[in-house]
């Protein structure tokens, strides 16, 4: 490398042009100027409709229905199909002006998100040409079934593994110690058996009632302790072959029951299910507190003629303790550190014909109770519509879950992932209680149970997030404010 360098020293160095008395003019001589090329641009005349990531978690998604039909003639922003998620259906727009020349996934056909799922074409003329693509792209997917196999070669006689390990032990030389079982012992007996001629298939050569019967010429009558022992150590080997099988994929089987239906997850019960699984990664405990509701029940009957919900009524008073004890509302996703929300959103778990949703009150803390009330009758009705979008259900921070309509005095709740709590609450009944000085009375009292992220919330947290929320809902003038 120094020569290297050194050679091209010279034509590095700026000394040459400088003499004592200044600077050399030198001939200078200049670069042709070629010409710059032209970057042609050409249109795109076929265009693929992308199955579209409509969330964060969504992998792929199902073909609800085709709003357009091929050869309809679309334009910029038009809604072109309807696309299950996993957990709303969403309309999907097209970006161009086109025609749908052909649909690359029909109604009810699943896509990973990213795949075409059909052909725009720009003109009529490129209608053909976007056809016979989709019908390469299917058939392409869609391979046919190879061509059959040459004559192989015979394959090798299997090796008798159980043959062998089923067969004796060879007697060995020289006197040997006999062991025989002591029902082996007394059916030799009976039979008349010399022991000192049977060979043992036992442990360690031991000569079992089996072994006895064979000798004698008789069909064993029962499946005797040492026989199954016998017949399970020769097994092993090919028990434990087998079942490293769906070990090593990491699957688990079950058996099938007759008569059984197998039925595949919907897009959304794909998601619970995935969610649910996930959450048990998380350290969680759980609380329960009573809290009496007649202050509450009577609210209540003043406020339902306006369109007023008990789930408002509790989900605008858990956004009320929140605020006065945010490490409740705090998040944990990386096991490192936790997060103060800024906003108290609180996702409520409603039930939907297939699976469950949690639509969001987003910022439930700062909207009075009748706005909150018509924010919560509109996210129920596009959640039975599967019409939410995304920001309407994945941006809870605390959830609440409800089952006391139903009757259900109490329950826990799994706690979502990314949130640091979620509140169980069951059904307000009559319960017998007596006051200070010792007078009994009957009051409505409801049991609430929390699950928290031990993580990030403690024990003493909780209790006295729960002992405001019960502050809360004893005294409810606060909630109409």
């Amino acid at each position: 490398m120094a020569p290297l360098l050194q050679s091209r020293a010279p034509a590095m160095s700026f000394s040459s042009s400088v003499t004592s008395s200044g600077f050399q003019s030198r001939p200078f001589t200049a670069f042709p100027i070629r010409p710059r090329r032209r970057i042609l641009t050409v249109q795109a005349k076929i265009r693929e409709i992308f199955m579209p990531a409509l969330s964060s978690t969504m992998t792929e998604g199902k073909i609800v229905s085709w709003i357009k039909s091929e050869g309809d003639v679309l334009s910029k922003g038009e809604s072109v199909v309807v696309v299950e998620s996993d957990k709303a259906d969403m309309d999907v727009e097209t970006f161009y002006d086109g025609i749908l020349a052909a649909i690359v996934v029909a109604e009810g056909e699943v896509a990973p998100v990213g795949a075409p799922i059909g052909l725009l074409a720009e003109t009529e003329a490129d209608v053909p040409e976007a056809k016979a693509k989709a019908a390469a792209s299917s058939s392409s997917s869609n391979p046919s079934a190879p061509p059959p196999a040459g004559p192989s070669a015979p394959s090798p006689p299997p090796v008798a593994v159980a043959a062998a390990a089923a067969a004796p032990a060879p007697p060995a030389t020289g006197p040997r110690r006999i062991v025989v079982t002591p029902y082996a012992k007394k059916l030799a007996k009976q039979h008349k058996v010399d022991v000192n001629s049977v060979v043992g298939t036992g442990p360690f050569g031991r000569i079992t009632a089996a072994d006895v019967e064979a000798a004698a010429g008789i069909a064993p009558s029962k499946s005797t302790p040492a026989a199954v022992a016998a017949a399970a150590a020769t097994a092993a080997p090919v028990v434990a072959a087998a079942a490293a099988a769906p070990k090593a994929a990491g699957a688990t089987t079950y058996p099938e029951i007759p008569g059984s239906t197998v039925v595949a997850f919907t897009g959304m019960q794909a998601a619970v299910s995935k969610n649910m699984v996930e959450s048990l990664s998380v350290p969680t405990f759980r609380v329960g507190y009573p809290v009496t509701t007649d202050a509450l029940d009577a609210l209540y009957e003043k406020v339902k003629p306006k369109g007023v919900t008990m789930t408002a009524l509790l989900a605008k008073a858990a956004a009320m303790a929140l605020a006065q004890h945010p490490v409740v509302n705090s998040t944990c996703k990386d096991g490192k550190s936790f997060t103060y929300n800024s906003s108290i959103n609180i996702a409520v778990a409603v039930a939907i014909n297939g699976g469950l949703i949690t639509p969001v009150l987003q910022d439930a803390d700062k909207l009075d109770l009748y706005l909150l009330s018509q924010k919560w009758k509109e996210l129920v009705e596009k959640a039975r519509a599967k019409q939410l979008q995304p920001h309407e259900y994945n941006s809870g921070t605390f959830t609440l879950s409800n089952l006391g309509m139903f009757g259900v005095d109490r329950f826990d709740a799994i706690l979502p992932p990314g949130q640091g709590a979620i509140m169980a609450v069951g059904a307000s009944k009559p319960t017998v209680v007596a006051d200070a000085d010792g007078f009994f009375g009957v009051k409505s009292k409801m049991l609430v149970n929390v699950t928290a992220d031990h993580r990030v919330i403690y024990g003493a947290d909780l209790a006295a997030f729960l002992k405001t929320f019960s502050k809360i809902v004893e005294n409810p003038e606060s909630l109409t404010m």
